[in-house]
């Protein structure tokens, strides 16, 4: 498909800027609206800086072979994958676009691990006409995936001049064995606990490969579609909501907000108990309800979990129970 983008077929910004505005029919591989060229151009224009662990148990992220429908680790040599489609969020005037960075990882190495881990982070990008044939494009808003759609979800969200990521890509650091990301290192120890930005250093990322749209991949990602991961979906949705990009305006400048309003009481209580947090967390990542409307298993174990813990965590536990709808039966006395 041909995209009529009406900018001349260059490979830079900085080429681009050379140009005069022209309509030309450029590739639109993906058939989504952009052109091949600036998609590839906004990639790189905005590509993070990720910080990894020194001595990650899964290396670095992975290349993963082309033509091939199952995801196949070709290499551990700091690929990362790209993604870029039209925004719903455009302003009269102006293009937006939504910029997604995949680091895929042969293996989830950390505490209930599982073979390979699909973790991203996003921007969404705006276009304002400065009588080039590029335009200068500008990010205003990212977001970092953390444990996503999972009870210790601390994905977050922010304004691109908040972390300093307006003209550029933003600063983000990648949990060793989870590998979830953060835009802030002091964020690394939210969530149930378990994470640790130690020992980071920076990543050199061999190559961003754009992975096209889902039914019209590019560059042989036929892996896209597998059911062995949920790339997909992570592809089909976008990362800036209107609802949250209105709670985001009404906080401070200089927050980096959680995704997901509310508080997060369970969270609490994994990060104490590693055992109440196998069984919370297990129950997280096998439905995918909220805790509120999980169905009678995961309730047991929720119930089994506070007996449990109880008299470990005192007083505390019992505003947690009532937050996840779990109180003592009857025949328990409370504690004293």
């Amino acid at each position: 498909m041909l995209a009529f983008f009406g900018y001349a077929s260059l490979r830079s910004p900085a080429a681009y800027a050379m140009q005069e505005p022209a309509q030309v029919e450029l590739p639109d591989t993906d058939r989504d609206g952009l052109s091949d060229e600036v998609e590839q151009a906004l990639l790189s224009q905005f590509e993070p800086a990720f910080w990894v662990g020194k001595n990650d148990c899964s290396n670095l992220p992975s290349e993963f072979s082309r033509d091939v429908k199952t995801p196949t680790v070709e290499r551990e040599d700091g690929t990362i994958y790209g993604q870029a489609f039209v925004s719903g969020l455009a302003k009269t005037g102006s293009q937006t676009v939504e910029l997604h960075y995949y680091h895929l990882w042969k293996t989830d190495c950390g505490e209930h691990g599982h073979p390979l881990d699909t973790e991203h982070v996003a921007a969404l990008v705006r276009r304002a006409d400065d009588g080039s044939a590029f335009g200068h494009w500008t990010a205003v808003y990212w977001y970092a995936a953390a444990h996503e759609n999972t009870v210790c979800d601390v994905s977050q969200i922010a304004r691109a001049s908040t972390v300093d990521a307006v003209d550029h890509g933003a600063k983000v650091w990648i949990s060793p064995g989870k590998h979830a990301s953060y835009l802030s290192e002091s964020f690394c120890r939210e969530g149930c606990g378990a994470d640790r930005c130690e020992a980071m250093v920076p990543l050199k990322t061999t190559k961003i490969v754009n992975l096209g749209e889902i039914g019209h991949p590019m560059n042989g990602s036929l892996f896209v579609s597998s059911t062995a991961w949920p790339l997909a979906a992570k592809m089909s949705s976008t990362n800036f909501p209107a609802e949250t990009i209105a709670r985001l305006e009404v906080m401070p400048r200089n927050d980096v907000a959680l995704f997901n309003a509310g508080r997060h009481p369970a969270q609490g209580v994994i990060a104490v108990s590693g055992s109440t947090g196998g069984a919370i967390l297990n129950s997280g990542e096998n439905t995918t309800g909220a805790i509120g409307v999980a169905g009678d298993s995961t309730g047991n174990a929720l119930e089994k979990s506070y007996r449990n813990t109880k008299h470990a965590l005192g007083a505390s536990v019992r505003s947690v129970g009532k937050a996840l709808h779990v109180t003592p039966k009857s025949s328990e006395k409370p504690e004293e």
